[in-house]
């Protein structure tokens, strides 16, 4: 099966550097993203349902991006939020960046449009 990138973007009001401390931290993933985190180092173990993932951080700048590997993930896939201020309404743009078989990609975008209306809900917009 094929594996295509998938591209998306939300808009928030909160600020970056309140969106970034949701994509990073335990406490605020477990809010949206996952029902547990363990952080050790650059390795986060996310646990959906019981079973666990691991990715590993491959660049991360405080308040605009972060990546992962994903462990057992293909080559050179990998998964990413950027966080950027849009210059005309002052909005906050996150891009996500996630990598699926290529008959999965409307399940995916669901799933992410999902999950970012619980993002939003938690960081107030």
């Amino acid at each position: 099966m094929e594996r295509v990138a998938l591209e998306l973007e939300f808009i928030f009001r909160a600020s970056p550097t309140i969106l970034y401390k949701f994509l990073t931290t335990p406490s605020c993933l477990i809010r949206w993203f996952c029902d547990e985190v363990d952080i050790n180092g650059d390795e986060f173990e996310f646990v959906w349902s019981g079973a666990g993932e691991t990715a590993i951080i491959i660049d991360d700048i405080e308040d605009e991006r972060i990546r992962f590997e994903w462990e057992d993930g293909e080559d050179g896939e990998y998964f990413e939020f950027r966080i950027s201020k849009s210059p005309v309404t002052g909005e906050t743009i996150l891009e996500i960046t996630d990598y699926c078989d290529a008959d999965e990609v409307d399940d995916q975008k669901q799933l992410w449009e999902s999950q970012m209306k619980v993002l939003r809900q938690e960081t107030g917009g």
